[in-house]
């Protein structure tokens, strides 16, 4: 009797493809760590050579909105992003209880991009 639950060959079953996309997040997640974490230590540091030529950048990074009760808003960044990396990995490993948490922090660091988004497009400019 054949197996009705087969695949065809070819085909890869969901739950096979399922680890691939959480290892793409966690290293887009790695990306947004490596980014954040520099800029976090150009602000503590002062560093303005974080810009380059660039002025409005040293008026966003000097503005208000650069920090948050004297943290950099960059720090929060690399503890959200180091949070989204370690819940993906797990999840990727069988931590299926992750799942839900690690959407939750996608969506939340989304609307958080959006906001900066605009700030930098209707409040800087």
């Amino acid at each position: 009797m054949a197996n009705k639950t087969k695949n065809s060959p070819g085909s890869t079953p969901a739950r096979s493809r399922a680890p691939i996309v959480y290892w793409i997040v966690a290293v887009i997640a790695l990306l947004g760590l490596a980014d954040a974490t520099f800029l976090t230590v150009a602000h503590l540091t002062g560093d303005d050579a974080v810009c380059g030529s660039m002025a409005g950048c040293s008026a966003v990074l000097g503005s208000a909105y650069a920090t948050i009760k004297g943290i950099p808003t960059a720090a929060f960044g690399a503890v959200a992003y180091f949070t989204v990396f370690s819940a993906a990995i797990l999840t990727t490993f069988g931590y299926a209880r992750l799942r839900r948490f690690l959407i939750l922090m996608v969506a939340v660091m989304f609307m958080a991009s959006l906001y900066f988004l605009y700030l930098h497009a209707f409040v800087f400019h």
